[in-house]
């Protein structure tokens, strides 16, 4: 009995650490669109402003020279893309929550997938947020794929 409550409980921080990564991108891609038809560097000029940050600050200058060169079609493909993950997280967070076996299924399949992705970009740039994330969606892959396997 304490296994299975101890499962469930699992499953459900599953479930909301999906759900909480599909509603970031999705506030992601709607931030994206928005930002469709307007100066994107002095947005970002005047959110620096706003909050108060140095704006000769080595990442803050690198975020507004990238700023300058991001264009409406790029814009336009970051969102469609960030629209499909938020999707898809959302997908398996509430599947998860409901307990369906296919948002299991679906969680493990979409989840590897990534892991080569994760692993690459923490190659290319080593940040603990990156490897945090990487360390749960391992742990999520192998709990589910145990699971599914047990059954």
């Amino acid at each position: 009995m304490a296994n299975r409550r101890e499962s469930t409980k699992t499953i459900f921080l599953i479930a909301i650490f999906k759900l909480f990564k599909g509603t970031l991108l999705l506030i992601v891609a709607i931030g994206a669109l928005r930002l469709l038809h307007k100066d994107i560097a002095a947005t970002v000029a005047h959110w620096v402003e706003v909050l108060r940050v140095d704006p000769d600050n080595h990442y803050i200058h690198s975020l507004m020279l990238r700023a300058f060169r991001v264009n409406a079609r790029q814009l336009k493909e970051v969102s469609a893309g960030t629209f499909i993950y938020s999707a898809l997280f959302l997908t398996e967070g509430i599947g998860l929550l409901l307990r369906r076996r296919w948002a299991e299924f679906m969680t493990v399949i979409s989840t590897a997938l990534f892991i080569p992705i994760e692993v690459y970009e923490l190659f290319k740039h080593f940040t603990l947020l990156k490897t945090g994330v990487l360390a749960i969606n391992v742990a999520i892959v192998v709990y589910l794929a145990q699971r599914l396997r047990s059954r």
